[in-house]
């Protein structure tokens, strides 16, 4: 009995002891000085970035129109917001880059991003998928110098998808065989002769932006609505739309050729115009490629720059890869035909090429500024009608 009471003291000794050097601990611990008013702003600044850049990487960036290519669907000024959820968020394959800088920095032409590393890159799942018609934003094809995620971005209108055929007849799409109509708001160029010389406002009042003077008069883009409009105005002696044949030189010459152009000149030619092309057979993940000359012509540049391939060469109409002879070919990924609904005023797929499933990189969603960049006396610089306006 004598023992436990011992015991039940030495144990209130002890406690009480190691609670006097926890107290003293604490006691000797000095509160850490607050953090400066910079310190702060800096912290702040960081974490902002962080969380912009990780939004923009993964679910919705900010996209301005600065051509004429998409009117009169998309304006020049008009400011975006891309979704990049719809098809599936990519992975960064340049992670060595100033966040929310383009792939130069602002206002110089120095690049934004280092190669040093280069990573896989993947697509996260998305709930849709490429559609037809879709206003789509992607990284510029033929800039084959860059990483894919460093190209500069595009937005052009999906008008054929993987494995289609894809034709053109004076201006008519034909998806495997069958007419597709044209966008609502979609634009040509027509030639106009008019009795008088135009300011620039009675374009204005026709709701023309694009226009260029010629030698007989004048060279626009508008719908066809407008186009009606203008035929009938007291100052318009001729009117008519322009339309490249197969045998134009100009166009014929521009066809494909701004990504396969000394290639191109050794193997067949082809006659196609911007109006008049096909029938062309989209690539798709999976298909077999025949290799000939013909094929050569339209898929030796996907071959060689999009397909992740090493050491491709072309020699005496003959194609290898890593130091063998293909004689048939798999293609490793989709591919889709784009355009610009400003038909005569678009560098699109008709151009330079397919564009690659890993270059897509969201679906426009909507409009929620647009600013008039040369408004009339009688305009607002901003166009409020367009604000939060939805993409069709």
């Amino acid at each position: 009995m004598r023992y436990n009471c011992g015991k039940s003291l030495i144990d209130r000794q002890m406690s009480l002891l190691s609670t006097n050097q926890n107290t003293d601990k604490k006691t000797d611990k000095t509160p850490k000085p607050p953090k400066s008013a910079l310190r702060e702003w800096v912290d702040a600044v960081v974490f902002a970035v962080i969380v912009a850049t990780v939004f923009r990487w993964f679910f919705v960036e900010p996209f301005t129109i600065p051509t004429p290519s998409m009117e009169k669907s998309l304006l020049v000024g008009d400011y975006l917001f891309v979704s990049k959820m719809h098809y599936g968020a990519r992975t960064p394959k340049t992670p060595l880059q100033i966040p929310l800088a383009a792939n130069k920095i602002w206002g110089t032409d120095i690049p934004s991003f280092l190669r040093w590393i280069q990573l896989p890159q993947f697509r996260l799942p998305g709930f849709s998928e490429v559609k037809r018609n879709d206003a789509v934003v992607f990284n510029y094809p033929p800039e084959v110098d860059l990483p894919t995620d460093m190209k500069t971005y595009y937005i052009k209108r999906c008008i054929g998808l993987p494995g289609e055929e894809i034709s053109m007849v004076n201006q008519q799409v034909f998806i495997n065989g069958k007419a597709i109509a044209a966008p609502a708001e979609s634009q040509t160029s027509y030639a106009l002769e008019t009795r008088e010389v135009l300011k620039e406002r009675v374009f204005q009042g026709f709701g023309i932006t694009d226009v260029d003077q010629t030698g007989e008069g004048y060279q626009v883009h508008t719908d066809s609505l407008t186009a009606e409009k203008l035929r009938k105005a007291a100052f318009t002696v001729k009117l008519t739309k322009q339309v490249y044949e197969r045998s134009d030189a100009y166009s014929s010459a521009r066809f494909f050729s701004q990504v396969n152009g000394i290639e191109k000149v050794m193997l067949p030619k082809f006659d196609w115009s911007m109006d008049n092309f096909g029938p062309l057979r989209i690539p798709k993940k999976g298909a077999v490629l025949p290799i000939d000359a013909m094929n050569l012509s339209l898929y030796e540049h996907v071959i060689r720059y999009y397909e992740g391939n090493e050491d491709v060469k072309l020699e005496g109409g003959k194609l290898s890869i890593a130091g063998k002879e293909v004689k048939e070919y798999t293609f490793k990924q989709n591919y889709y035909m784009m355009m610009g609904d400003n038909r005569h005023n678009s560098a699109d797929s008709r151009f330079w090429g397919f564009v690659p499933e890993d270059h897509i990189l969201g679906k426009a969603l909507f409009v929620w500024l647009s600013i008039n960049p040369n408004p009339s006396e009688e305009e607002s610089k901003v166009r409020w009608s367009r604000l939060f306006s939805g993409i069709n």
